[in-house]
């Protein structure tokens, strides 16, 4: 028996090695690694920086920095009205060109939009912004502009598996923007130092990707063919009609915080919130962002081959909940003092939020491959009504909180409005997912690391 069971073990030993070794040469995890590479060298930045810059603004600062970035990241949300989501779908590449095309003609159109509200309603956007500088609203519309090409030559350099370019893309906004926020914080610049710190690293962030692109770019402006670009637009209609309305929605409510913090409370105990949820976010965006173009890259290309998205979606979705756990468990108990003993304790309150913070956060991390497989399955019309309801759900926990409680059990109720909805939304795409290909089953969990591999 006992020769048995060693034998036993040494066969398991043997298939995890070989498991190991095809997972590391699998391009679907190289591609993540050279995607994380490049963020990891930024949030690194930032983390090391932090310190510093926290030391440098007031919570007040961070306060007009969250409500600028709630306000552009309502915007950015329908910069491209999503049709950069859809340059994965078509098959031929010169589709694929033009629905890119699409998409940066219409930020193009967005900013415009953008820069002519800002001239009228000029007052109550600086009044929304807890800010006196007109110089805000410029850089609004500029920080729209950036972000919206961002998103398109992102999309286009996932299509063409430009993973190092958009890796490049994502050092070079971490350390500009760190960098800049550290030079602005020594000449006392205040909040419009670090707004123009964020805006200026998205530019140049775009830039750099531009650089990638320019010659598919001028390849494409010039075989264009303006009759399918409006052929391809009706052909992907329900991306703005209910992709780009949904992530209105979710920009809405995660920008709403901040904006109603302020009204409720005042603009340092928004910007507590804001600095805690830069910090938490910070590790999360690092794998969001290098899984995000990878996962959906893997995911389009398998559905194109007629293959089986259940395995896929079950395997990253466990592997996310995993590895977010531990780190969840660590910041609800010692948020507060890490905080206060690593970036001063005037930032204790931002670890008090952080605590309850992470309870949401980590469900938000697990949903991602809910939130990517959505629009290749073409649910918008559902996530927009669940959006809907978050959104719905999310003024009411905090108008709720901002009338009868704390700041603190505000945020707490938030934070479990916002954990509990994620975990329905990944319930959601998962019951779609099987109803189209069977039943998930623990089988999948297998068989998602056959997904991960190269045919």
């Amino acid at each position: 028996m006992r020769s048995a069971a060693s034998a036993g073990a040494v066969i398991m030993v043997r298939e995890a090695t070989i498991l190991v070794r095809r997972l590391k040469d699998a391009p679907f995890i190289r591609n993540v690694l050279v995607v994380m590479t490049g963020s990891a060298v930024a949030q690194a930045v930032g983390f090391a920086l932090s310190p510093v810059i926290s030391r440098l603004f007031t919570p007040a600062d961070f306060g007009v920095l969250g409500s600028f970035g709630a306000v552009t990241g309502v915007i950015a949300a329908i910069a491209t009205l999503d049709y950069s989501q859809a340059i994965m779908l078509p098959k031929q590449r010169e589709d694929a060109g033009m629905v890119f095309l699409l998409s940066c003609l219409v930020v193009l159109v967005v900013a415009l939009v953008c820069g002519g509200v800002c001239l009228l309603f000029s007052d109550w956007l600086l009044g929304l912004l807890s800010a006196g500088s007109g110089w805000l609203l410029a850089l609004l519309v500029l920080a729209v502009l950036a972000g919206g090409l961002n998103a398109s030559f992102q999309a286009w350099c996932v299509r063409v598996k430009a993973f190092k370019s958009t890796s490049a893309s994502q050092v070079v906004r971490g350390l500009s923007s760190n960098g800049l926020q550290v030079g602005f914080g020594l000449a006392d610049a205040g909040a419009l130092g670090l707004v123009v710190s964020t805006v200026l690293a998205e530019s140049l962030a775009s830039l750099s990707l531009l650089h990638r692109i320019r010659a598919d770019l001028s390849e494409l402006l010039a075989r264009a063919r303006w009759a399918r670009v409006r052929q391809l637009a009706a052909e992907y209609r329900d991306f703005p009609m209910y992709s780009a309305t949904q992530n209105l929605l979710n920009a809405l409510s995660v920008g709403l915080p901040v904006l109603l913090l302020t009204h409720f409370f005042d603009i340092a105990v928004a910007g507590a919130y804001a600095f805690g949820m830069r910090l938490l976010g910070a590790p999360m965006n690092l794998v969001w962002g290098a899984l995000r173009q990878v996962l959906f890259q893997k995911a389009s290309e398998m559905q194109h081959q007629g293959r089986r998205l259940s395995p896929l979606f079950v395997r990253s979705t466990a592997g996310l909940c995993a590895l977010g756990l531990a780190p969840t468990l660590v910041l609800g108990i010692w948020a507060p003092h890490l905080f206060a003993w690593v970036f001063g304790d005037q930032w204790r309150a931002a670890g008090e939020f952080a605590r309850y913070l992470v309870i949401w956060l980590l469900f938000a991390f697990c949903n991602l491959p809910a939130v990517l497989f959505a629009p290749l399955i073409r649910i918008q019309r559902a996530l927009f009504f669940f959006n809907s309801i978050l959104l719905a759900m999310r003024v009411l926990a905090l108008v709720v909180g901002g009338l009868y409680l704390t700041a603190l059990q505000s945020v707490a109720l938030f934070s479990l409005v916002g954990a509990l909805m994620n975990v329905v939304l990944i319930l959601l795409v998962g019951r779609e997912l099987g109803r189209r290909e069977g039943q998930i089953s623990l089988t999948d969990l297998r068989d998602g690391v056959v997904a991960l591999r190269a045919e």
